[in-house]
């Protein structure tokens, strides 16, 4: 059973950077597709930014310029890396995978919907203050 466990949120002021971490487990292929999410309070989760195993990456037009996200496959992690952060950016983040994935070419997937992955962490808190 796949299983993910995120790492790294926390407090920060505006301005700082945080790098939210997620293993995965359970897995022993190489072939897989990660997304970070996050859901602010009377929000809808919304999908930041995709990686798939051969390192292609896709992100929200909102984040671009502000998100990086990598992986490492031979320790099945992956990172959110945020900089300049925003209290905007208060929200709960959480990291998907699945094991079955799309191009971020095709027209009909992007690694940024829920509905593109079947595994979910729990989740952690991201806090920004002013």
């Amino acid at each position: 059973q796949v299983q993910l466990v995120e790492s790294g949120g926390g407090s920060v002021q505006t301005g700082g950077s945080l790098r939210l971490s997620c293993q995965i487990s359970g897995y022993t292929g190489r072939s897989y597709c990660m997304g970070w999410f996050r859901q602010a309070p009377g929000k809808e989760r919304e999908g930041l930014a995709a990686i798939d195993s051969n390192d292609s990456t896709n992100y929200a037009d909102s984040v671009k310029g502000r998100f990086t996200i990598s992986q490492d496959n031979s320790k099945k992690m992956v990172w959110l890396q945020i900089n300049s952060l925003q209290p905007d950016d208060t929200a709960t983040y959480y990291c998907a995978a699945d094991l079955i994935c799309g191009g971020y070419g095709d027209a009909f997937y992007s690694g940024l919907k829920r509905s593109d992955y079947t595994y979910w962490g729990t989740g952690l808190q991201v806090t920004v203050s002013s």
